[in-house]
């Protein structure tokens, strides 16, 4: 055997396990998962200086690292059980035939085994780390992700609105996990509901206008992502607009919940942004384009991140002061 035999065929299982791993990290939609445990962190963060509150550091720390990565488990876990649900329907589909499971770059049944240790363990980091209220509000995030989400999406439009729910949870997690973690008055807290509604509400538009850019492939998986015979996107339209209207006040609310902490700057930012993101979504309206869909995704992911920018920069320096 010659040197460079023997050299292909130790680095082959090493080739093999890197590739595996990779497609297991891939099934957790590591985008996706970076956005929810982003939300949730501010969520902690935000709560934190809302309160006023110094409790000993090591101890926050310790909650704070807690939180998010039982978030980050938690999500990663539902992503990959959605991927192993859809794993058929994801391989009719241009924008996702490329994916682990329909490729063959990880086996159907190590995903789902993969998804579900995930989420135990997210859920387990939450209870230990942060307390019985956010590792409640992970597992109800899996099951509604999974179990309501995921199949009616094949069954009608509504599954965006119903989607939006789990999606919008993670922040409260953040939230109750700074509030001590053991009282469930915590995830109804005006800041709470506050950031639950925004991130709520943020999605719609957000996933209309994705829905519309990639309709063909929406089809070609039989998702009812659309509503039924909208061949010209009206009635998409019909939802975008007033949901994004309705993101105006949603996303200014937080300025009035939660007490001083947050105040003129993030409310200024907060109305100037959400008047342009619905200006945009009146446009897609008059000129329901694939372009125009584009500038309202775009516009959406520039949106949040400001609002949660502001919101923890706000926050933090009132708290400072």
């Amino acid at each position: 055997m010659s040197r460079a035999t023997a050299s292909a065929d130790l680095s082959a299982p090493a080739d093999a396990a890197g590739g595996a791993f990779r497609a297991a990290i891939e099934t957790t939609k590591p985008r996706i998962t970076r956005l929810v445990t982003l939300t949730s962190a501010m969520g902690f963060a935000v709560a934190l200086l809302a309160s006023g509150e110094r409790p000993a550091f090591g101890a926050t720390v310790l909650t704070a690292l807690a939180a998010v990565l039982g978030t980050a488990l938690s999500a990663s876990g539902a992503n990959t059980i959605n991927q192993w649900w859809e794993r058929e329907r994801d391989g009719r589909m241009p924008r996702t035939a490329g994916r682990p499971i329909p490729t063959a770059r990880i086996d159907a049944g190590a995903a789902l085994a993969w998804g579900v240790a995930l989420g135990i363990i997210g859920v387990g980091v939450l209870w230990v780390g942060a307390g019985v209220v956010p590792a409640s509000i992970a597992a109800a995030t899996i099951l509604l992700y999974v179990f309501i989400y995921t199949p009616m999406k094949v069954r009608s439009a509504w599954c965006t609105v119903i989607g939006a729910v789990p999606g919008a949870l993670p922040p409260v997690i953040g939230w109750s996990a700074a509030a001590g973690g053991n009282d469930f008055s915590a995830a109804i807290a005006p800041g709470a509901l506050s950031l639950f509604a925004l991130m709520t509400v943020w999605q719609l538009p957000h996933f209309y206008a994705i829905a519309w850019m990639y309709r063909d492939d929406y089809a070609a998986g039989e998702y009812r992502v659309l509503p039924r015979d909208d061949a010209n996107g009206k009635k998409l339209a019909s939802w975008m607009v007033p949901t994004a209207a309705l993101l105006v006040p949603v996303s200014a609310w937080p300025a009035f919940a939660m007490g001083e902490g947050v105040a003129f700057v993030y409310l200024a930012i907060a109305v100037l942004s959400s008047l342009a993101y619905f200006a945009m979504t009146v446009r897609f309206a008059r000129d329901r384009s694939r372009e125009r869909a584009r500038t309202v995704f775009f516009a959406s992911i520039a949106h949040l991140p400001v609002l949660l920018v502001v919101l923890v920069a706000e926050s933090t320096l009132r708290a400072a002061l």
